[in-house]
């Protein structure tokens, strides 16, 4: 071989092990069942354009459940970034969990309505209707996270049904609404409407009426303890981005960047 041809062959090599020695940068993300279907949707695009790689658990957005996001923080397991509903980002801002001032508005999200494939779908559109509804339901399951937690302490109390509901209902821990009712262990169901849409063998039936609905934010912030604060930053930038507002819109929620967004 020719000294040029390996000058340059030692240089290419060269340039392969420095390229190989570089750290590869990782974010450590947990994001809540709400969002799930659109960081999913998300994240591959993510990683492709930035090189950054991204380690994912998922929990609810608050509650003692094990898999929670704010007991994953309690046993100190790694995170970067959260995404949860905002009333939770908000409570680990005061505990010294995220960054304050680092959290970003991603998408609004309605809580939704499900019944088991072949049930009658009942309307549901008037706050009776609605009502009605409720009262003549077997079983009842919701999510023990932000709608749930709405549903049993807000809403039943306020349509005046809570001891009726609290015969029938079921608070499900670690699974997805929709699974519970597609296997027959609940007639009706509710959860945030991006978790309700993705599953088989359930059939939506809608939001549930603008006189009962509650708008829940979900939003991201950087962790107190992210070991790379600064690509943290860049992923919530590209989820709050304008070029990621309609696949978040196809998951069933209303991106921020939308005009009008509530």
């Amino acid at each position: 071989m020719s000294r040029p041809l390996r000058l340059a062959a030692i240089l290419a090599a060269a340039a392969v092990l420095g390229a190989s020695s570089q750290p590869v940068v990782q974010l450590d993300v947990m994001s809540s069942g709400g969002f799930t279907a659109a960081y999913e949707a998300l994240s591959t695009t993510f990683t492709v354009q930035t090189g950054i790689a991204l380690n994912t658990v998922h929990g609810a957005s608050m509650g003692g459940a094990a898999s929670s996001i704010p007991s994953r923080l309690d046993r100190g397991e790694a995170a970067d970034v959260v995404i949860l509903a905002r009333e939770g980002i908000d409570r680990l801002v005061g505990t010294g969990r995220v960054v304050p001032d680092s959290q970003v508005d991603l998408a609004a999200s309605l809580v939704g309505m499900v019944v088991r494939d072949g049930a009658t779908v009942p309307d549901i559109r008037t706050l009776d209707d609605f009502t009605r509804t409720l009262l003549e339901a077997e079983s009842v399951a919701f999510s023990a996270s932000a709608s749930g937690t709405y549903l049993a302490t807000v809403l039943f109390p306020r349509l005046g049904i809570a001891e009726q509901m609290a015969l029938k209902s079921t608070r499900v821990v670690g699974e997805r609404v929709g699974t519970v009712v597609a296997r027959g262990d609940a007639a009706i169901g509710f959860q945030q409407v991006s978790e309700l849409l993705p599953i088989q063998g359930i059939t939506y039936v809608g939001p549930i009426p603008d006189e009962a609905q509650k708008v829940t934010m979900f939003s991201a912030g950087v962790t107190t303890h992210a070991l790379a604060p600064g690509a943290a930053r860049r992923l919530i930038a590209f989820l709050a981005s304008p070029s990621a507002a309609p696949i978040i819109a196809r998951t069933g929620m209303t991106p921020q960047t939308e005009p009008g967004a509530r």
